[in-house]
């Protein structure tokens, strides 16, 4: 009898590396636990602030010496002045981030949030943003984006599935090759499809709640999010994936997701800005 593993088609498979990676696991994951501001929800954090602002930096400083950085003029002074109204509503959450705010030259309809405070715009999300408001609420995302960790809690994730193929492909190590692979690809589409982009989906959702709560700290006007969200559906057009397959939710997902919490955001707006 050979203790530790269990026969099945096409060879055995080895339990120890199942349950050594299970124990591994259970330790890591409690023992790195974070709060995030606002949500309140539990993270898994494996490194220090300073680690990941370091990181962010030098990959900002990469994308920023790689880009058409704008150097001043009428879209670099209005992010500027939002970015620095949203970080001053964040305040309270935030852990002393260095922000840095920059609009690249691109007909990408995009922006970024690194760790650590650095946030870029692209022209080509302007027209879509269409006023400040809309703007406002795309940079409240990004900048939620960065103060809830989302870049350090994704490498963590990514850390323990890397050890969790590892231990997977140590546990069918006897079985046939084709076998090992069916096997493999199967664990692989599972990953994928209901962990890996359901967890990034729900970064995005978290990213919106922060980021449409602190933009209306900040006295933006927070009804401007469905709207921005049906402008961002009509670009998107026919190149839209269906929501499972993609690691943003549908703009529709999102519109009913402001809606649900848009008597928050106005109520916040009323007692910080009232005068």
């Amino acid at each position: 009898m050979r203790y530790g593993r269990r026969r099945g088609g096409g060879g055995a498979m080895r339990l120890l590396p199942i349950i050594g990676f299970a124990l591994y696991f259970a330790w890591y994951y409690f023992s790195n636990q974070e709060e995030v501001p606002v949500t309140g929800r539990s993270q898994l954090v494996d490194m220090s602030r300073e680690q990941e602002a370091a990181l962010g930096l030098q990959s900002y400083q990469d994308i920023l010496s790689k880009s058409n950085v704008m150097r001043g003029g009428q879209e670099v002074e209005l992010v500027r002045e939002i970015g620095a109204r949203i970080a001053r509503a964040a305040r309270d959450v935030d852990p002393g981030f260095q922000w840095e705010f920059n609009v690249i030259q691109s007909n990408q309809a995009n922006a970024f949030a690194l760790p650590g405070g650095k946030v870029a715009i692209y022209t080509g999300i302007l027209p879509i943003a269409e006023s400040v408001d809309g703007l406002a609420i795309i940079m409240g995302h990004e900048v939620a984006h960065a103060i809830a960790r989302h870049g350090a809690e994704r490498m963590a994730h990514n850390k323990l599935m890397q050890i969790g193929s590892v231990a997977a492909s140590f546990a069918i190590g006897d079985m046939d090759v084709s076998t090992r692979q069916a096997v493999m690809g199967a664990l692989g589409v599972g990953a994928q499809y209901g962990v890996l982009l359901p967890f990034s989906r729900d970064h995005e959702s978290e990213a919106d709640y922060i980021g449409l709560l602190l933009a209306a700290r900040a006295c933006f006007d927070p009804t401007e999010a469905p709207a921005l969200w049906e402008r961002m559906g009509q670009n998107a057009g026919g190149q839209r994936q269906a929501e499972f397959m993609s690691t943003h939710p549908a703009p529709e997902t999102r519109i009913r997701q402001f809606e649900e919490w848009m008597p928050e955001a106005l109520q916040i707006r009323q007692q910080s800005c009232a005068r």
